[in-house]
């Protein structure tokens, strides 16, 4: 039960996190020529992914794919942002402590829902089980 407590606080701070991500949206979107169109792209994403998850609260077991995608998503962001903050220079600090923060996300949502039960359901689709089983033995 404290598993599922920490999952649904963990998908609570992560879902509003990402929805607050609306504000410079809106802004980005009212004065285009002052804004990068990347980040303003990005952050949509970010704040779709933000509702979803805070939607996800009431029931994580159900939505264990999404958790799953917002895990490994926000370590793959991490992993690029990291590499960019050491290729350049005058944007390191922003980079890495971007992708630190993008790591923590990873790592809290993988303890606090079960691992195996994030990587069984990105295995499945629409109940037509894969041979995962035999991936998760191997690991």
């Amino acid at each position: 039960m404290c598993r599922k407590r920490a999952l649904k606080l963990v998908l609570v701070l992560v879902g509003l996190l990402f929805s607050a991500g609306v504000y410079p949206l809106i802004g980005s979107l009212l004065h285009p020529a002052d804004s990068d169109t990347g980040d303003t792209m990005m952050l949509s994403l970010y704040v779709a992914l933000g509702i979803f998850l805070l939607i996800a609260v009431r029931n994580p077991s159900a939505h264990r794919s999404l958790i799953a995608f917002a895990a490994w998503s926000s370590f793959a962001h991490a992993v690029a942002m990291s590499i960019l903050g050491l290729e350049i220079p005058n944007e390191r600090v922003g980079f890495l402590v971007g992708s630190a923060v993008l790591v923590v996300i990873r790592y809290s949502a993988n303890r606090a829902g079960s691992g195996k039960a994030a990587i069984r359901a990105t295995f499945q689709y629409r109940g037509v089980e894969l041979a995962h089983q035999r991936i998760l033995s191997c690991a």
